[in-house]
């Protein structure tokens, strides 16, 4: 017979407000705000500096500033030209910004709500509990809920990227475009293909292609949607680190372009 053991009942047993984890925890969330926060910062300041972003002669494009918009002169604020970011920039971060992981990261690393499962909101947070709170039902959070309908505008973005990339694999000359390739050819391709895995490896994008069916096995679409569906969640296991990733793709290509537009570094040619 196995042998019981018996739990001494005035043992003191921790609770999950108390924290239970003896993992390094706040390696992740911090790891985060850092690197959002630099991002964040870095995006700002190229935004309105609304200068350096395009390489003409290899037809390196920021993805700050991608589709290329030509404002009229007469959009000025105080003497300065609107930067075309601020008409761009809005929908890729709607989409991002609302994402599952990034709700989750942001929360934990700049909101500390909690800052990890099983970890106890600084003091102060503590104490400072919202009355009604109504999770993402109602505002602000219920704009999260947007994120299913900017999915599609970052599709939309994804192709007009694609578009970028493959152009940042031509060279202008003389006698006309011809194919070269440097090393901003290849930071070009490898952001678009981490946006792409970033972008359809989304939850929502999985509910579009096998989310409201009853029986994958009943007709020959049904079971293509399940196949494809399958491929989605495969992706989706990982989305967190396309996040991720991508994010840090799409700062290094605009310092890339920013570094070699403004001459501060020469592009480094494979062939022309």
């Amino acid at each position: 017979m196995a042998q019981q053991t018996q739990q001494n009942p005035h043992s003191k047993r921790p609770t999950l407000a108390e924290g239970q984890r003896t993992d390094n925890w706040l390696f992740a969330p911090a790891t985060f705000f850092v690197v959002f926060g630099m991002f964040v910062i870095w995006a700002t300041f190229r935004t309105f500096l609304n200068n350096y972003f395009y390489v003409e002669k290899y037809h390196y494009l920021s993805p700050f500033y991608s589709p290329w918009i030509k404002l009229p002169d007469s959009w000025q604020v105080m003497g300065l030209h609107i930067s075309p970011a601020l008409l761009i920039l809005p929908f890729p971060l709607s989409f991002r910004l609302t994402c599952y992981y990034y709700r989750k990261a942001i929360y934990r690393s700049f909101l500390a709500d909690p800052l990890a499962c099983a970890v106890k909101e600084p003091a102060p947070l503590d104490k400072m509990r919202f009355k009604n709170y109504g999770g993402e039902r109602v505002l602000p959070f219920i704009v999260m809920n947007f994120h299913r309908y900017a999915f599609f505008a970052a599709v939309i973005f994804i192709i007009l990227l694609w578009k970028d990339a493959l152009e940042a694999c031509t060279v202008a000359t003389d006698s006309g475009i011809k194919l070269g390739f440097g090393l901003g050819s290849l930071i070009f391709l490898t952001n678009v293909s981490l946006l792409s895995l970033y972008t359809f490896s989304c939850h929502s994008w999985r509910h579009f292609i096998g989310g409201k069916v009853d029986c994958y096995s009943c007709s020959a679409l049904n079971k293509t949607r399940y196949g494809l569906w399958q491929k989605v969640s495969f992706l989706n296991e990982k989305h967190g680190t396309w996040a991720m990733m991508s994010l840090v793709s799409v700062g290094v290509t605009d310092v890339y372009v920013y570094l070699v537009s403004s001459g501060i570094i020469t592009d480094l040619r494979f062939f022309n």
